[in-house]
């Protein structure tokens, strides 16, 4: 078998693959690998055709799309994460770059194998429609937050969004570089820091990778979070329902 039986019980806790029936596992078990790989490394490449699914165990990876000249970051993914999940389905072109940020663990399904264990298991294609339509009510909340809201306004309601994920203490850890979270949020680094800046009169302070919310109050009356577009629920490590909290609200920290 190409994963070892004492890794199956760790696919057995996918999300994915949790309502598996035996013999899909085995199949997977059989055709599938699990592989480390290193920080930098391009997994996928946008516009190719996907010979893997992958769903990420352990470590960080950056979706990235472009245009052009331009590239922007699409989302930030943390395990256990599922993607490409749409182009190995539809056996259709990547529409972005998947690459890691950190030494990470992957599970490797091909997609011929994947697509034949959906079909025949409906376990697993019920699964795929929880997944996908996660992403697609995760990708919404994001799309209304972008053509919604200022920049600081976004700003604002990642920050909250951070702070509960992170215990509500109020003192944060930017999970990402500034660089990275300025394209998450849709803007350039030069107005990511202006917006830190006019946070200050909300009671904000930024150290680095900390940031101090010393009037949460008054941030929130700038921000107005709205449940219907942020998701702070937390992300990392657990199970979760609701399509993995409908994909861990499509990208890392944002609603």
């Amino acid at each position: 078998m190409s994963i070892k039986p004492v890794d199956l019980s760790r696919v057995r806790d996918l999300p994915l693959l949790a309502s598996a029936s035996e013999e899909s596992l085995s199949l997977i078990g059989q055709g599938g690998f699990l592989q480390w790989t290193p920080k930098g490394a391009e997994l996928v490449a946008e516009g190719e055709v996907n010979d893997f699914l992958y769903i990420l165990l352990d470590g960080a990876v950056e979706l990235e799309g472009t245009w052009g000249d331009r590239d922007t970051t699409l989302a930030v993914l943390r395990p256990l994460s599922s993607f490409v999940l749409a182009s190995v389905v539809l056996e259709a072109p990547a529409l972005m770059t998947a690459r890691t940020l950190s030494r990470s663990q992957l599970l490797m399904i091909p997609g011929e194998l994947f697509r034949r264990v959906a079909r025949e298991d409906q376990g697993v294609s019920i699964a795929v429609i929880e997944e996908l339509s996660g992403c697609y009510s995760g990708l919404v909340r994001t799309i209304k937050s972008h053509k919604l809201r200022a920049p600081l306004v976004r700003l604002a309601n990642y920050l909250l969004v951070q702070q509960q994920r992170q215990g509500g203490g109020s003192v944060l850890r930017l999970p990402l570089q500034k660089r990275m979270l300025a394209s998450l949020l849709g803007m350039t680094p030069e107005n990511l820091s202006r917006s830190f800046a006019a946070l200050a009169e909300y009671g904000v302070k930024v150290d680095g990778p900390l940031v101090t919310i010393a009037r949460p109050a008054m941030l929130a009356r700038l921000a107005r979070p709205d449940p219907l577009i942020d998701n702070p629920l937390p992300v990392a490590g657990a199970l979760m329902g609701q399509a993995g909290r409908e994909r861990a609200a499509h990208v890392e920290g944002h609603a």
